[in-house]
Formats: structure tokens, C-alpha cells, sequence
């Protein structure tokens, strides 16, 4: 069985030395995004203009499908 867990930041390496005292659990890092498409991303933050981001609250107003 295969678990995904959301960690804060500050507790990561707590939690990681804890849970690998457990011999029946193993730990792996694995990177589910192409390294293409990270690049993709990092070029579109790079090319976009500064005017085309969002604010947040305009972000959350064109998610909110109930308006």
C-alpha cells in the first residue's frame, strides 16, 4: 500500500527520522512531474508580464463558480 502525506515544512525531518525507525516501512522520494514541464513552467513565470498575474482575491473570484 502506498501512502501520500502533507507535512509542514518545519516537521519534515522529525517526522522522516521517526518513520524510518519502523522496519516495515520504506521511504521514496519520487518526483511525479517531468522535468519538461517543470521547464515549461519556469519559462512561462519568466515570459509572462507582471500586469497579466492575478491578485488573489481576482484569482479566487474566477474559481468561484457560484458568481
Amino acid at each position: 500500500m502506498k501512502i501520500t502525506l502533507d507535512i509542514k515544512d518545519s516537521n519534515y525531518y522529525t517526522f522522516l527520522e521517526f518513520i524510518k525507525t519502523l522496519n516495515y516501512v520504506s521511504v521514496s522520494n519520487t518526483d511525479d512531474i517531468p522535468k519538461w514541464q517543470k521547464n515549461e513552467v519556469l519559462n512561462r513565470i519568466k515570459t509572462t508580464p507582471r500586469e497579466a498575474y492575478l491578485t488573489e482575491e481576482e484569482f479566487e473570484s474566477k474559481l468561484d463558480l457560484r458568481k
